[in-house]
């Protein structure tokens, strides 16, 4: 397999798996309907250093972990934790939003740095990720693989997280989509909530 054919491979797997909505989406569709896209932009950075903690992980051979049972048990059952609480707490809030200012100042409540570690704390306890870079990693590089193309790929696959989920936020933070949004908030609260705990529930059914 060349160069190319490999980048290929590993970038299109990668690209298909942000294509499929999981907690991160929602998290990000919340926050910038909520509290707008600059404030949003930190659930992107959060998620996108917990993928790039996985990342680097995976290229420093961490990913063998993925044999210890004991430790990957405890990360998969501390990812449906967080993943059940933070369905339970959409489900509990009011769905009250303060709408942006006119001149673009954020008032809502919400902070960059909370929803950076938001965002880096759904990424890192989600099970999804630390399996599937440890899997991607392991299927995609053999002993010919040097460090520096394997540091390449990471740093392709962080931008491309953090790129596609400010796409996301930009995309849901727009005027007219946060207008639509609006009125239907805590709709969309409730239906986060639902998600994340659906999501949790089926990982311990696998189980």
């Amino acid at each position: 397999m060349t160069l190319w054919q490999q980048f290929l491979m590993i970038a299109g797997l990668h690209f298909l798996a942000l294509l499929s909505p999981g907690p991160d989406f929602f998290l990000i569709v919340r926050s910038a309907v909520v509290n707008g896209t600059r404030v949003a932009s930190g659930v992107c950075v959060g998620i996108a250093l917990a993928n790039g903690f996985y990342i680097a992980l995976a290229i420093s051979g961490v990913a063998v972990l993925q044999e210890v049972s004991g430790l990957m048990n405890a990360l998969t059952w501390g990812g449906c934790a967080y993943l059940a609480w933070l369905g339970w707490r959409f489900l509990r809030v009011r769905g009250e939003v303060i709408r942006p200012s006119e001149n673009g100042s954020q008032t809502a409540p919400g902070s960059w740095w909370k929803e950076c570690r938001v965002g880096f704390l759904s990424g890192t306890l989600n099970p999804k990720n630390s399996l599937f870079y440890a899997s991607l990693f392991s299927l995609g590089f053999g002993p010919s693989t040097s460090l520096a193309v394997q540091l390449a790929y990471g740093a392709w696959m962080f931008a491309i997280v953090l790129l596609w989920d400010l796409g996301i936020a930009r995309a849901a933070g727009h005027p007219p989509v946060v207008k639509r949004f609006m009125a239907h908030v805590r709709k969309v609260e409730r239906a986060t909530g639902v998600i994340l705990l659906s999501l949790a529930a089926g990982i311990v059914w696998s189980r």
